[in-house]
């Protein structure tokens, strides 16, 4: 088709021939499709972007510049169009790339599952028979302390005593908790080794 077919048929388009239009596609649907393609490396998206290229030519038929080939200008408007697009799925990969998807809802369920309660049961009843194990003032002292998160100020202010006394409550108290701790540990591997 020469440059002065394609002028005829644009007049004639603008003119409100349809038909006229319809020949411009047929003649270069394959330029456009392959520029597509080569760009997205995707079929199905090469013919949206194709399609969508020849929506906005005809949209923009007005604004073709008669000294251009109607060629140029079509493939001009499909490497833009494809250009825009590939932005976009930059764009989506990047945002799955930055933020971490959001993991299953059953991976993450505040609900312990079957083991991990009865480990949490079993730790919170050593920690409580430990705690029993102490002194009063040295277990209120530990429950302020490792519970409450309370500094030594607060609880000095709270059992109307020193800092320097609720440091020394705190270390006895450690020191009594780590003696349990070594001794149920050392009945735990004799229980062991008697059972071997």
């Amino acid at each position: 088709m020469s440059e002065e077919t394609e002028l005829l048929l644009v007049q004639r388009t603008l003119a409100g021939d349809q038909q006229a239009f319809g020949e411009l596609v047929q003649r270069f649907e394959r330029d456009v499709f392959n520029l597509a393609y080569r760009m997205l490396n995707e079929r199905t998206e090469a013919e949206d972007a194709a399609q969508e290229a020849f929506l906005r030519a005809y949209a923009n038929l007005e604004r073709y510049d008669t000294a251009r080939s109607f060629k140029t200008w079509i493939l001009s408007i499909t490497s833009n169009h494809c250009i825009d697009r590939l932005r976009r799925r930059r764009l989506v990969w990047l945002s799955l790339e930055d933020e971490p998807l959001m993991p299953h809802p059953a991976l993450t369920s505040d609900i312990p599952g079957p083991e991990e309660a009865a480990l949490t049961n079993e730790r919170n009843l050593l920690v409580q028979d430990l705690l029993d194990d102490l002194n009063p003032e040295y277990r209120l002292a530990v429950v302020l302390r490792y519970w409450y998160d309370l500094s030594y100020a607060e609880i000095a202010e709270m059992l109307d005593t020193t800092e320097s006394a609720v440091k020394s409550r705190l270390f006895r108290a450690r020191q009594v908790l780590a003696e349990h701790l070594d001794a149920q540990h050392a009945s735990a591997l004799n229980l062991v080794a008697e059972g071997s």
